[in-house]
């Protein structure tokens, strides 16, 4: 198991409340299952900065015109960790009667930012974003600076699914802690409490956590971010159609996983860009 070194800078938010960043017993060279970030304790208010911008020109369309043949290709990598089944026999629903998919990360960790890409990737084929913008993860952590979506504020428009995601904390500094973003519901903290523990994750209580229907959990990014070290949301984007590209083997290999568990969960095969040929336990 890896601790990373925290900056000088946190220190004194280390000793307060305990903030380990954690590769779940993988490495920072990419070997190894999930690695995953530990919740920041704390209340800071964000300020008018939150850290993100509007998302560059051509990388929606580009993670939306991925094509069938490369999604065929890629499949399901080794190197991408699968989500854990619950075994629950019916899918947990939204109040409209869609099953539900629950996501709580936070813009500063940068294991979300990586699982964000895989994860909108996924659920563009189910439906419609409208409202992301561009952030980065903390410029202060493990694979600093790694770019990514962030989903606070956001709309996501499915006639199959509903996507409920909580962006907990920005990736700005607010006294000694992250600005806050959103706080879970009663309800989302129920879910979080369930299922962010053993045997689901050998690290309780860490993000990114992923919640399909209440019948998949992963917990950590599939992947790890040094993928994406470096390079600019169009970058990324712009290798996802490349079968052959590291970036494309991680983000459309999760993208594949993830789509299966969602065509599991309703019956419901992604429109618009083919079928993912992978397959998960009922």
């Amino acid at each position: 198991m890896l601790t990373a070194l925290v900056p000088v800078a946190l220190v004194i938010l280390v000793i307060v409340t305990l903030v380990v960043i954690k590769a779940t017993g993988g490495s920072s060279s990419g070997s190894g299952p999930a690695p995953a970030s530990k919740v920041v304790a704390g209340s800071g208010v964000a300020g008018s900065d939150n850290g993100t911008s509007a998302l560059p020109a051509g990388v929606l369309s580009d993670l939306t015109s991925i094509s069938p043949q490369t999604f065929a290709a890629v499949g399901v990598p080794s190197a991408v960790s699968s989500a854990v089944t619950t075994g629950k026999s019916t899918a947990a629903l939204a109040s409209d009667g869609k099953p539900e998919i629950l996501y709580v990360g936070a813009e500063y960790c940068p294991f979300c930012a990586a699982q964000r890409w895989p994860l909108v990737v996924a659920l563009s084929r189910f439906g419609t974003f409208s409202g992301l913008r561009e952030t980065h993860s903390s410029t202060r952590d493990l694979y600093p600076d790694t770019r990514t979506f962030s989903f606070y504020g956001s709309t996501y428009t499915s006639s199959v699914i509903d996507f409920v995601p909580v962006e907990e904390q920005t990736n700005q500094i607010v006294g000694n802690t992250y600005g806050t973003l959103q706080t879970p519901t009663a309800a989302e903290n129920a879910v979080v409490a369930k299922f962010d523990v053993a045997p689901y994750t050998s690290e309780p209580g860490s993000i990114p956590f992923l919640d399909v229907g209440n019948k998949y959990i992963t917990v950590g990014a599939s992947y790890t971010p040094q993928v994406l070290q470096g390079l600019s949301m169009q970058q990324i984007a712009a290798q996802l159609n490349n079968k052959n590209s590291a970036v494309a083997l991680a983000i459309d290999g999760e993208a594949n996983q993830i789509t299966a568990e969602i065509t599991a969960l309703t019956g419901v095969q992604p429109s618009s860009t083919g079928s993912s040929s992978t397959n998960v336990g009922a």
